[in-house]
């Protein structure tokens, strides 16, 4: 009896990677029109290093950011996915590969960027995961390692992209938020409460001009339309 054996791109059609199994579809084009609109607003300022959050978990944050990075990759830009959710970690599960080592190992110098990142194959799009999951993902996060880490990125890549935890839910963000170019805040439309999109602006006042945009998840509800003309 003969036994398929899938490859790693057959198990990534089954997941949240639209940009990649649907490249055509309405959704990937949307992914392609944000990373166009990211594109512009590096003319002025330097966006190379820009961080993707939400108000609360569940809102769809991760795979904005695994698809947008899939989509950056085909625009044949070098591309460096980071999940720095030390505490829920889901790019590995999107990108179905193994979690043993990630951004942890990095952080307390027992691995290497070039040891630890897997390369997905597509176009130039390398993944890394957060790695075994610390008893203090705070304190890991604030370590003068983790921005000399992303300054070491910076000389291998075009654009790294942060998966970062739910801003309104732990501290890890806003230190994150320091160290990078751009923040991208995905709202979910079907969820996400006024009050804490609004909280989440608050909170970010202090890297205000950092803000690129806000993307919209699910059918997006006038209420929520209107607010965005507030926060932006």
């Amino acid at each position: 009896m003969s036994i398929h054996k899938q490859t790693y791109k057959d198990k990534l059609k089954k997941r949240n990677l639209v940009a990649y199994s649907s490249p055509d579809s309405l959704i990937s084009e949307q992914y392609r029109t944000i990373r166009t609109n990211i594109k512009f607003s590096s003319v002025s300022k330097k966006r190379n290093i820009i961080m993707i959050t939400s108000p609360t978990s569940a809102e769809g944050k991760s795979t904005t950011a695994a698809n947008l990075a899939v989509s950056m990759a085909q625009n044949k830009e070098k591309v460096l996915l980071i999940d720095a959710n030390l505490r829920n970690p889901a790019i590995h599960s999107i990108f179905k590969v193994p979690n043993k080592s990630g951004l942890t190992n990095i952080l307390s110098g027992l691995s290497t960027l070039e040891n630890t990142i897997f390369r997905t194959g597509m176009g130039e799009l390398d993944v890394l995961t957060s790695g075994p999951i610390p008893f203090n993902p705070g304190e890991i996060i604030g370590l003068p390692a983790m921005q000399e880490f992303l300054i070491q990125c910076e000389e291998n890549y075009d654009i790294i992209l942060i998966d970062s935890p739910s801003i309104l839910e732990v501290t890890d963000t806003k230190i994150l938020a320091d160290y990078c170019h751009g923040i991208i805040l995905v709202f979910n439309s079907g969820k996400t409460e006024i009050k804490k999109a609004l909280a989440t602006k608050r909170i970010l006042q202090f890297v205000e001009d950092k803000i690129i945009g806000v993307v919209l998840n699910e059918n997006p509800e006038t209420r929520l339309t209107n607010l965005l003309k507030k926060i932006l």
